[in-house]
């Protein structure tokens, strides 16, 4: 099935913790964001952002996705905005984990590595970790997730003031499958529609108007 969203910016959080923000955000039972309830997310927002040493988000909106997709993979593109994050930050943690986006979990940590050393040859890479369900198994990982989410829910909500309910932007949505089959009969594709995604194998690139 499709990757990531259809309508919407993919979101990425990076939160660096201590270890007194771990213990106190484990106490407040903080998981993976697809395992919280929207309101509860909201409310541990402000609590990891208050305890957090320090957190970044960032978006990738549609138009950049269908632009960069002419030339490397939706893992690529993750993998070097999850880069950039690293970089940006103030402080140098000793440990970067990360949710594997390949289906190689080793892979996608090369990506990242060799995306930092194309931005900044000198920069210095810390220890990186790569693992498919990070997000359940690592509290910073669980807690960039649900920084991610929130913001992306955020992001939604403002475009359904001008274009109406379109579910949750997802493809997997039937409201989303409605909204796209709709917007391409009247030949009407707002820019926050993505063209095209990766199929999860990556065997195939999907065009929207395969949908």
């Amino acid at each position: 099935m499709p990757k990531g969203p259809v309508i919407g910016p993919l979101v990425i959080g990076c939160v660096v913790l201590d270890d007194n923000a771990r213990v106190e955000l484990r106490k407040l039972n903080v998981r993976d964001s697809k395992k919280v309830a929207k309101s509860r997310r909201e409310s541990l927002e402000l609590k990891i952002k208050d305890l957090a040493v320090e957190y970044r988000i960032g978006r990738i909106h549609p138009n950049e996705i269908d632009w960069m997709r002419k030339k490397e993979t939706l893992n690529m593109i993750e993998a070097r905005k999850t880069a950039e994050l690293i970089m940006s930050l103030e402080n140098s943690p000793d440990q970067i984990i990360v949710d594997a986006a390949d289906s190689v979990a080793e892979n996608y940590r090369a990506k990242i590595m060799n995306c930092i050393s194309s931005i900044n040859d000198d920069f210095r890479i810390p220890e990186l970790i790569s693992e498919h369900k990070a997000d359940d198994n690592y509290i910073e990982v669980s807690a960039a997730s649900i920084l991610a989410k929130v913001d992306r829910d955020r992001e939604i909500e403002l475009l359904k003031e001008d274009l109406g309910d379109f579910g949750s932007g997802y493809p997997s949505d039937a409201i989303t499958q409605e909204f796209i089959r709709e917007c391409v009969r009247s030949g009407n594709l707002p820019d926050c529609v993505r063209k095209s995604w990766n199929t999860l194998n990556k065997s195939k690139q999907k065009s929207l108007f395969e949908f």
